[in-house]
């Protein structure tokens, strides 16, 4: 900004910004959007980090030390052995097979989040409604597999895990079933806090987006966006549900494979 000789008046370069247009083609809807994303990822680090810093204060496991493996709150379990079941397929031994399967759900639903918004750019009102339709399903089905994997994790193996407890000043044995947020079949009680927070803090990120969906669906099936001229909403949802899938592969590298 520079004012001349002859006058007060400041004269401003033309490339100086002076609100009323976009900077780098960012609307503010977007930009608060990114806002808020990267406080979220603060959070989400925070307890990824949490979440390493108490996992690798336990030992693991040794068959040296600790002989052939079982459950046992001495050292923190193998991802392995406590991820390994099925629906429907009671009793097969299937290591990660499950969260595999519902890790790809959630990916596809990003690749038609990204059509959808693709659409929203051609105007294309009728392949929105298609692709935004079949992001809410992929949604729908992971938390669906969420709910059954927590369910499988709170009611535990047939055998459950035998532990010993002192009572009355005489060691007694007990059986454990499953995990909760007081003891653990699989091993040390962090294990099933951590698993049950984080897990279900992204899950409950996973039901918003989805609810948010639901709202843009309906809103481009009667017409609102063609009428406002643009699809900005699919993209900024869009941002949102691409996060929580970017997250979920966080969470997964650090629950299920290491």
């Amino acid at each position: 900004m520079a004012a001349t000789a002859t006058t007060d008046a400041p004269v401003f370069d033309k490339k100086t910004w002076m609100g009323g247009v976009e900077p780098m083609k960012a609307s503010y809807g977007k930009l608060m959007m990114w806002f808020f994303l990267i406080s979220d990822t603060f959070t989400f680090s925070a307890l990824l980090v949490t979440y390493g810093l108490i996992r690798f204060s336990y030992q693991a496991y040794d068959p040296a030390i600790h002989g052939e493996f079982h459950f046992s709150n001495l050292y923190w379990p193998i991802p392995e052995r406590v991820y390994e079941a099925v629906p429907f397929l009671h009793g097969v031994e299937l290591p990660l097979v499950f969260v595999g399967i519902m890790t790809f759900i959630l990916i596809f639903s990003s690749v038609t989040m990204v059509l959808a918004v693709e659409a929203g750019h051609r105007m294309d009102r009728a392949a929105v409604e298609k692709y935004m339709l079949w992001t809410i399903l992929g949604g729908l089905t992971f938390l669906g597999s969420q709910a059954w994997e927590w369910a499988h994790f709170i009611h535990g193996t047939d055998q459950g895990t035998v532990i010993k407890e002192l009572v009355d000043g005489k060691w007694v044995e007990r059986t454990i079933f499953g995990a909760n947020l007081v003891e653990n079949q699989y091993g040390p009680p962090a294990f099933a806090d951590l698993f049950f927070f984080i897990t279900g803090f992204h899950g409950t990120h996973v039901l918003s987006g989805v609810v948010l969906n639901i709202l843009i669906f309906y809103r481009t099936a009667f017409g609102l966006y063609d009428r406002r001229g643009h699809y900005e909403m699919v993209e900024k949802v869009g941002l949102y549900w691409h996060f929580v899938d970017l997250v979920w592969v966080f969470v997964f590298t650090f629950f299920y494979l290491v």
